[in-house]
């Protein structure tokens, strides 16, 4: 006979009692993941690690993973109630995304039994911190043109080409890696998905500074980098089935079942300036045309979260449309960008000039406001979820495409030449 499974309130009030004892309040770089030094960020990826381990050894990590592989074989709502007593607390956070959504994710669906044996242990004790290696210099939004290449070799594949925009590779252990291994089938036929560990000869990680100053996105090149056949996820050439579904979990990110993070965060929790503080700060508080920009900015952080909510339950139920996420991932950019606008409307001239002596939250509205498009760009662009929408959650015809049926090799790639 089956272990009866624990009641979700009965496993709530078991979380509440354990999460009080065992993590303190939450801490600034849970939220922004910022910190000023490479040492800074050394020490918060070693602490977020010893987090995740706590969570291990006190039965919560991995909720909705099978118990074969370290999880507790729990179910989505247990998860949800496990980040709503989360709330205010400490947790690991650098491992919610990639590492457990899309990472661990795929490595779950795709994985062979002793590749998921081999890792997913790792994974939920804090040993594994993975990255995903998706997109490429010359690509753009096209995943599916790849030409970072992995060519057979006997038991091995010979990996050659570049990854980019690659978060935390400097740092982390392991990534999934689309590479192309046929040229002569159309683009989306000739992918292929495999593992690789990131410190190793002939991978090159070159940082990326961008212009708010961070550098925590990566360049990787790879040159005659051997990886097992056993490396491989799913099929020889049917990466692109594998790699729907990553991207799937990579829209979804945040609300994946798989994912521990505080449900409820409250604005002061996260560290960054309200719009009433900022409205204040610039004596428009009282202005009506600041009030009104005030509540479109509350209303939009309301139906954001609504709406990621809705779209969980849907992917946890198994009955929504698996590209739901697309949708979250258009209003949640869309809706970042012009939270971003208002709060620096908000603030005024003062968020356009500030003193780099002399830090405030004025200089955060004006860094969010210069970097505000990221949001419609990092992890997969607004533009080609628009598509997705389109045409697998509307049903609207595909967009005409010149590569359709044609073999990757004769796919111009650049300007013709006259």
């Amino acid at each position: 006979m089956s272990e009866e499974m624990e009641s979700v309130e009965d496993f709530r009030l078991r979380a509440r009692e354990w999460i009080n004892a065992n993590l303190g309040p939450m801490q600034p770089w849970d939220i922004s993941q910022h910190c000023d030094t490479d040492e800074e960020e050394l020490r918060a990826v070693a602490r977020d690690r010893a987090l995740q381990r706590k969570l291990y050894d006190g039965g919560f990590a991995g909720i909705c993973f099978p118990k074969e592989y370290g999880g507790q074989g729990l179910t989505p709502e247990h998860n949800r109630a496990f980040n709503e007593e989360l709330a205010g607390h400490e947790y690991p956070s650098r491992f919610s995304v990639p590492t457990f959504s899309p990472c661990a994710a795929v490595l779950l669906e795709y994985g062979s039994p002793e590749q998921k044996a081999r890792h997913l242990p790792g994974i939920l004790k804090g040993e594994g911190v993975w990255v995903q290696l998706l997109s490429e210099p010359g690509g753009g939004s096209d995943v599916a043109g790849a030409t970072t290449a992995a060519v057979r070799d006997g038991d091995d594949w010979i990996l050659n080409g570049s990854k980019v925009w690659t978060s935390r590779a400097w740092w982390a252990d392991w990534g999934i890696i689309l590479a192309r291994t046929n040229w002569d089938v159309p683009k989306h036929q000739g992918l292929s998905v495999f593992i690789l560990p990131l410190h190793q000869p002939g991978v090159e990680i070159q940082r990326i500074e961008r212009l708010n100053g961070e550098s925590e996105a990566c360049q990787e090149f790879f040159t005659d980098v051997r990886i097992p056949d056993s490396d491989r996820l799913g099929e020889i050439d049917a990466g692109w089935t594998v790699g729907t579904r990553w991207m799937y979990h990579e829209r979804i990110g945040h609300n994946s079942p798989y994912v521990t993070r505080p449900i409820g965060l409250k604005r002061e929790q996260s560290h960054e300036p309200s719009v009433i503080g900022i409205a204040r700060k610039s004596g428009r508080l009282d202005d009506p045309a600041a009030r009104e920009l005030i509540g479109e900015h509350c209303a939009l952080g309301i139906i954001t979260h609504e709406l990621q909510g809705r779209i969980a339950a849907a992917a946890a139920s198994g009955r929504g449309n698996k590209d739901l996420s697309s949708i979250d991932r258009v209003f949640r950019g869309t809706a970042s960008v012009r939270r971003s606008t208002i709060a620096f409307e908000l603030a005024g001239a003062s968020a356009s000039v500030w003193d780099e002596e002399e830090e405030d939250a004025t200089q955060a509205v004006g860094m969010n406001f210069l970097m505000r498009q990221v949001a419609c760009i990092g992890g997969g662009t607004t533009e080609i979820s628009r598509n997705v929408v389109a045409e697998r959650v509307l049903g609207m015809p595909r967009e005409p495409s010149g590569d359709r049926n044609v073999a990757f090799r004769d796919v111009q790639r650049g300007p013709k030449r006259s």
